[in-house]
């Protein structure tokens, strides 16, 4: 896979478009390591990322299994290959490389991984390796990290909920008066005092906390070079499966609490409603004080507070007799008579006296020092980079690494947090109304659009990928569990994959979680995204087909100029300039459950003949000496063609 311009291509020189998915959602949790028990289920049937024990004992996790297991991966990925999902997004987590202690690598995992590849390559799938994590690591309500990364800085991961330091799926019952934790509510751990804290010293540790130490480095090196070391003893380990594509930096990176202006004021949550502590009350709240924080719910009257809430009600402190808060050390704040007292409220609000921009001042140096040291593990490696969720990119320029692609993530914002989807209504992320089809269509083109042309005015125009997108099946209360109905995640998909192929992106949906069912959903955090689910007999069943398996341009000899599929009608339309140079075909991904088994086709290319080829499920198009433009319909047998 070469980059060439903003276009990926392949070793014969066709342009290619990326399409596949997030494999999987499940990956995020390990294996259970012994059968294990919950209230009234059999072991069998209870996830481990879902119980409260999963999250003791942290070195002994294992994620060798995940996503599936060897003896399942020929039956798997022979069915990616039959929906045209030749690209994979690998989720590997920093926990599963190193959760035993810092330098000490799982190998098994690492075995299990390389079996994995090799698997895909045979089936010709390929894959790029996404360091994954979300809210800092399970121990703080997500994913990622290795428990020893809090413990290194004196925190106890146990007390985590106690404190209010960050709630977790797992224990939020405990403290919650046996209450379920809410849907979709794990993002509101980026504004907890644990994940806030860990993310602004691994990014900004050198600038805010400069005299802080651990193992004799500072915080920010020692955090970084663990991790960065972890995912190269990986890539060395790996390197010679040729499945790879190249390699995440990392998912949804956060600025913690960098450029916030006042520690005393919570700003621009990620989740606006719940409980709100600003960053001092969080502060306060995990050295041992209760705090009275707000709790913020829809009203008539629009976004209220609807009651307040106390963190840390037992007064127990986060921290291990002789470590204290970083920031306290770092002179943010202090303890007098009692009570906490904020010395330096806009202590993150500069940077070199000017407001920081985190994506350039403090993600893009990782990401140099991240692709420089592992371009020493392979040449030619393509690097995937992400800024955070609902945030900016870096700006990247002619003298940064060149085989970069913008692998930014999109959510229907209203239809994720809600649940629910309406075909001719939303919002968007400023509060405005979508109205109509159209609007909603539209909405989403411009979504798109905008990060399409950030990048080729701020990013050098790299290709663009969309690693992330998707819908929550049990939306709408859960109705298409009742009645079997999946017709409004079907239009919702079709929305977003028409979308998708206006613009010409490369794209991965999340996520494929073989482990999925409908009692538990995908096994994290309560999401239940996964376009799979667990049949009787422990087979995949796909989900809402008709939104996501439809035609596309696989390789094309030459250059893409816009596809649209109707589903309605069972047509594709394709058009694109070839260039003769290129003797490799044009390969179409064509499944006969859009187009049957013997689809029409009708090619035009300027009075020329072209040979054409149907394989089950591929159109391959050969161009001989012809130099321009193409046009092609696809479309089901007894469909009248559409006027070109």
């Amino acid at each position: 896979m070469l980059i060439r311009q903003n276009r990926i291509i392949d070793e014969r020189g066709r342009t290619l478009i990326l399409r596949g998915l997030n494999l999987g959602g499940d990956s995020k949790v390990p294996l259970p390591p012994a059968p294990v028990s919950g209230p009234g289920r059999a072991s069998s049937q209870v996830p481990w990322g879902l119980l409260a024990r999963s999250l003791d004992n942290p070195s002994e996790a294992s994620f060798a299994g995940r996503p599936f297991p060897l003896e399942e991966a020929d039956e798997r990925l022979a069915q990616l290959v039959r929906w045209g999902f030749i690209f994979v997004r690998l989720p590997v987590t920093w926990e599963a490389l190193e959760h035993q202690g810092p330098g000490q690598y799982d190998e098994s995992y690492l075995a299990y991984l390389r079996k994995l590849l090799l698997a895909m390559e045979k089936h010709g799938i390929s894959a790029y390796i996404d360091p994954h994590q979300d809210v800092w690591s399970r121990f703080t309500g997500g994913d990622g990290a290795p428990a020893w990364t809090l413990e290194g800085l004196g925190m106890r991961p146990e007390l985590m909920d106690a404190t209010g330091a960050a709630f977790t799926w797992q224990r939020y019952g405990e403290y919650h008066g046996g209450r379920p934790c809410p849907p979709m509510s794990w993002p509101a751990n980026y504004n907890r005092y644990a994940g806030a804290t860990m993310f602004s010293l691994f990014f900004a540790g050198n600038y805010y906390a400069p005299d802080l130490r651990v193992g004799g480095e500072s915080v920010q090196d020692w955090l970084q070079g663990h991790y960065i070391a972890a995912m190269r003893h990986a890539y060395r380990r790996l390197k010679n499966c040729a499945a790879i594509a190249g390699w995440g930096t990392m998912n949804e990176p956060n600025a913690g609490f960098v450029g916030h202006r006042d520690l005393a004021s919570p700003e621009k949550p990620l989740i606006p409603l719940g409980p709100a502590p600003s960053p001092f009350q969080a502060m306060l709240a995990a050295s041992g004080h209760r705090v009275e924080v707000p709790v913020y719910g829809i009203t008539p009257l629009g976004r209220r507070v609807i009651r307040r809430e106390t963190l840390n009600p037992q007064g127990l402190s986060l921290f291990r007799p002789g470590f204290s808060c970083p920031w306290m050390r770092a002179g943010l704040w202090e303890e007098r008579g009692g009570e906490g007292r904020l010395l330096r409220k806009d202590h993150f609000a500069l940077y070199r006296g000017r407001p920081p921009r985190f994506e350039d001042d403090f993600l893009k140096p990782f990401m140099l020092k991240f692709i420089e040291s592992m371009k020493g593990a392979r040449e030619g490696t393509v690097f995937f980079i992400e800024g955070p969720a609902n945030g900016g990119h870096p700006a990247w320029g002619g003298e940064d690494p060149p085989n970069t692609v913008n692998a930014f993530h999109w959510y229907d914002g209203f239809s994720l947090y809600t649940r629910s989807f309406r075909p001719w209504f939303g919002f968007r992320p400023d509060g405005r109304p979508v109205l109509g089809r159209r609007g909603m269509a539209a909405y989403y083109r411009d979504s798109l659009g905008r990060a399409l042309a950030w990048t080729g005015e701020r990013m050098g125009d790299m290709p663009c990928l969309l690693g992330e997108f998707g819908i929550p099946f049990d939306m709408n209360g859960g109705r298409a569990y009742k009645t079997g109905d999946y017709s409004a995640q079907e239009e919702a998909l079709s929305f977003y994959y028409d979308a998708i192929d206006e613009a010409g992106l490369h794209s991965t949906i999340w996520n494929y979680s073989a482990g999925h069912s409908k009692e538990w959903g995908d096994g994290w955090n309560g999401e239940d995204n996964s376009i799979v689910s667990r049949g009787p007999g422990g087979e995949a069943l796909g989900r809402a087909l008709a939104g996501w398996l439809r035609p596309y341009p696989m390789a094309t000899a030459g250059i893409p100029l816009g596809c649209r599929w109707d589903r309605k009608k069972g047509s594709f339309r394709f058009r694109y300039r070839a260039e003769a140079a290129l003797k490799a075909p044009t390969e179409i991904f064509a499944p006969a459950e859009c187009l049957g088994e013997k689809p029409e086709y009708r090619c035009e290319a300027g009075g020329n003949s072209l040979q054409i080829e149907y394989a089950p499920s591929r159109l391959l198009i050969y161009h001989g000496d012809y130099d321009g433009e193409v046009k092609l319909e696809l479309r089901r047998a007894g469909v009248r063609q559409q006027g070109s």
